[in-house]
């Protein structure tokens, strides 16, 4: 059976979209289609089903995907080792903030040192991310969180994160000198969506301090969020990387409030046991060995 199939087979697990995989692999999507139909035919078994629009793998299917990106990082890593050749597939699983405002530069250098290889980024819940390291489906995680983010994976620090409020200009709190958390429940907030590890904490340390949240927006997009603030409709917690341009330019105000509780680290994190190809050490270099902030 051709590799190539197997590599169909993976983005259509990954994308979860006969679509989408042919948009990633530059293929027609009948082309797509008749590769999976390949697959079953020669295991006998359906490998994806649909509920509605959604398509997921059967438990057959779930099977040989495992099986499939074990063969496939094997082919990479004799590739590597044999024929000295550096290419294959980088996968990445990240939150969006990190993927909009910290990635991009180290991708660029990533991809000026490997021209052949192929990146892919998936924007994703912290969760989701960790899940997916440890099954596998990605090759490295990237995420806000309190280190460690998982014990049972190789968790490296990259660097400490402060989250901060900002607000539009002319918002009342940008006028004192001291913020209590009690002024925050005073005010209403444009929030990320639940599940987000940063508003998990700011709704921790407010309850803690008997202290009421009050929504205005809830949005999961942080760039849809820092449109809001800036035209008067709330305040809003957000990783300092994301707003630091709008800070520096004067478009955003930050509020003079910090809290022990309110800083993360950046981190990286791998399966204990995870190959490490060229690229992916050179990528963990390029994040490792910034200057502190």
């Amino acid at each position: 059976m051709d590799l190539t199939y197997f590599r169909t087979f993976r983005e259509v697990a990954r994308r979860k979209s006969f679509t989408r995989a042919a948009e990633e692999l530059g293929y027609a999507q009948s082309s797509i289609t008749m590769q999976i139909q390949k697959l079953e035919r020669e295991y006998g078994v359906p490998l994806f089903e649909r509920y509605g629009r959604q398509l997921r793998l059967t438990p057959p299917g779930e099977s040989l995907l495992v099986i499939t990106q074990q063969l496939l990082e094997l082919y990479d890593q004799s590739k590597e080792m044999i024929a000295n050749q550096v290419s294959g597939t980088l996968t990445i699983g990240t939150i969006n903030s990190l993927a909009a405002y910290y990635l991009p530069p180290f991708l660029h250098k990533l991809k000026q040192l490997y021209p052949g290889l192929n990146i892919q980024l998936y924007p994703d819940s912290e969760a989701s991310i960790l899940t997916k390291v440890k099954e596998g489906d990605y090759d490295i995680g990237l995420l806000l969180d309190q280190y460690p983010a998982d014990p049972t994976l190789s968790c490296t620090s990259v660097r400490e994160e402060q989250l901060v409020f900002v607000a539009p200009l002319d918002h009342p709190l940008t006028q004192q000198s001291d913020i209590q958390l009690a002024d925050l429940g005073n005010t209403e907030f444009i929030v990320t969506e639940e599940g987000c590890i940063y508003r998990g904490k700011f709704e921790r340390l407010l309850k803690d301090n008997a202290v009421a949240l009050q929504i205005g927006f809830e949005l999961g997009n942080v760039e849809a969020i820092k449109q809001c603030v800036m035209s008067g409709l709330g305040i809003a917690l957000l990783p300092r990387i994301t707003v630091a341009n709008e800070l520096t330019i004067g478009k955003l105000a930050q509020l003079p409030f910090t809290h022990n509780q309110l800083s993360m680290d950046l981190q990286l994190v791998l399966h204990p046991k995870k190959w490490m190809s060229q690229p992916l050490q050179a990528f963990i270099q390029l994040l490792t060995n910034q200057p502190a902030e």
